[in-house]
Order: C-alpha cells, then sequence, then structure tokens
C-alpha cells in the first residue's frame, strides 16, 4: 500500500491474484500477465507494436488504471521521481497512454516489492 495510487483494495487484489512473486520471472512479465503491454506483429525485422493486448486479468488490469489514473489527477511537481516521470510523459502523450504506461511502472514495482518483500521508498 506504500505504491502510489494502490490503497487496500488494490493491495490485496495484487497480493491474492499474483500469489507468490516466484511465480513470474520479472516485473516484465508481470505486465504481460495484466494486458498493459501491446501486441507485436513483425515481418522482416521490423517490429511493430499495436495497441494494449487487454488479455489477463481484467478486474485486476482496471483497478490499477484506476489506481494510476488518480495519481495522475492529484500529482504535483514536488512528487517523486515516479511522479516527476508521469507528469512529463502526460505532457506529451494521450492521457489514456500516459495512464496505461504509469499502471506499466506501477505493476513491476508492485512485482519487486513483492519479490524482495520490502516498502516502497519515495527517492527525490
Amino acid at each position: 500500500m506504500t505504491i502510489p495510487g494502490v490503497g487496500p483494495l488494490i493491495a490485496a487484489a495484487i497480493k491474492t491474484s499474483m500469489g507468490n512473486a516466484e511465480n513470474f520471472q520479472s516485473g516484465r512479465h508481470v505486465a504481460a500477465w495484466l494486458g498493459l503491454v501491446p501486441r507485436q506483429r513483425s515481418t522482416c525485422g521490423k517490429p511493430r507494436l499495436l495497441e494494449i493486448s487487454k488479455r489477463g486479468n481484467a478486474y485486476l488490469r482496471t483497478l490499477m488504471i484506476h489506481g494510476a489514473r488518480a495519481v495522475l489527477y492529484r500529482v504535483n511537481n514536488s512528487g517523486d521521481q515516479c511522479k516527476k516521470w508521469a507528469i512529463q510523459l502526460h505532457a506529451r502523450t494521450h492521457g489514456n497512454v500516459a495512464e496505461v504506461a504509469l499502471e506499466n511502472k506501477l505493476a513491476r514495482i508492485a512485482w519487486a516489492i513483492i519479490a524482495t518483500q520490502t516498502t516502497y521508498k519515495q527517492t527525490a
């Protein structure tokens, strides 16, 4: 619950859905499991990234995207590095793209916290 945008409901849903962090090799695998990464269609060595796949745990993905949306809504310049990155991303891309990108980052952070059994530390 120390991660920005993650409250008691989302934390419980992550822990019960994900189980052990050992079930996934990395945070990237968690993001793919949630359906937060784009589909890829490649031909002739040219990768093309398409829309977000939306294959995965729809309930948990929805909760986490709402958490990311709340972070972007309430963020200010006095936050940590993650929040500053979110502000810069929101300024240069569409709002929904920024929300999903922030959610991808938060899912990876959640996996790292569960894997190392530590708490989230904000960096200035």
